[in-house]
């Protein structure tokens, strides 16, 4: 990949996360990365190509870094599950934490037939599928449901340090989440 198509993406990943996607023009792009819209265009047919470009990059750096930090820092599966909020909670308290972009995409571009709002409820559909296997790896007794559960507190902690930096949403979340995490691993230990 040409260093000026990976800084393009960078700097709409960045203004898109900062501004919102709406919110920024292609002519600001452009400007913060340096170049054209010739060039631009060059790497990107449109600006939407764009945004499903910044959306698959952001989704699997997000999933990637959530993965080997759960591999190389647990042992057993059980343990992956009860560290997930730890990684949860060290990426969003980091200084340039900047939300999950499916989230706000789907928001931005609420049409379910919109190309956009189709890859961010896919990203979500995986984002679920990923928990929902380390919940089964765990043993849990309904992984899918737990998944579930644990999926709508991830979000939700991210959506309230959005709004407040600082809010201490994730702390609850990973309180809550041990509990069900607990719950669903005892159950399945005593049956």
């Amino acid at each position: 990949m040409s260093v000026l198509r990976e800084k393009i993406l960078h700097v709409a990943s960045d203004l898109f996360q900062t501004r919102g996607i709406n919110s920024t023009g292609v002519d600001t792009i452009v400007a913060v990365a340096g170049t054209t819209k010739m060039t631009l265009y060059k790497y990107f047919r449109s600006k939407e190509d764009l945004i499903l470009e910044v959306l698959q990059k952001g989704h699997a750096d997000f999933t990637t870094w959530l993965s080997n930090n759960l591999n190389k820092n647990t042992k057993k599966p059980s343990e992956r599950l009860q560290k997930l909020f730890d990684f949860i909670e060290e990426w969003v308290t980091a200084p340039d934490f900047r939300g999950m972009a499916f989230l706000k995409a789907s928001a931005e571009f609420p049409n379910e037939e919109n190309p956009v709002h189709r890859l961010s409820a896919e990203q979500s559909r995986q984002f679920r599928q990923f928990l929902v296997e380390l919940a089964a790896d765990a043993g849990a007794r309904d992984p899918d449901s737990l998944a579930l559960q644990l999926s709508i507190l991830i979000e939700g902690a991210i959506q309230a340090e959005q709004i407040k930096r600082g809010s201490g949403a994730v702390k609850y979340a990973k309180k809550a989440a041990k509990i069900l995490i607990e719950n669903s691993l005892e159950t399945q230990a005593a049956a």
